[in-house]
C-alpha cells in the first residue's frame, strides 16, 4: 500500500526524497521504497523520518 501521508508530510515541508534520506541517514531509493509501498521501515526508521518531518507516527504510519 502506498504511503501517501508521507509522501504529502514531506512536499508540505518542501524535502525532495533525497534530503528527507539524507535527514534520516538512509539513500534516496529506502524513502522511495516506503512511499511507494515496497519498503516496510523499522520502528527506528519511522521515528526518525517522523522526527524530520515533524509528525507522529500515527500520522504517518498508521491508518
Amino acid at each position: 500500500m502506498k504511503n501517501l501521508k508521507l509522501k504529502s508530510a514531506r512536499a508540505a515541508k518542501d524535502l525532495s526524497q533525497d534530503d528527507l534520506a539524507k535527514l534520516c541517514n538512509v539513500s534516496r531509493q529506502t524513502i522511495s521504497a516506503i512511499e511507494k509501498g515496497d519498503y516496510n521501515p523499522t520502528i527506528k526508521l519511522c521515528v526518525s523520518i517522523c522526527k524530520a518531518l515533524d509528525r507522529t507516527l500515527d500520522e504517518l504510519f498508521w491508518e
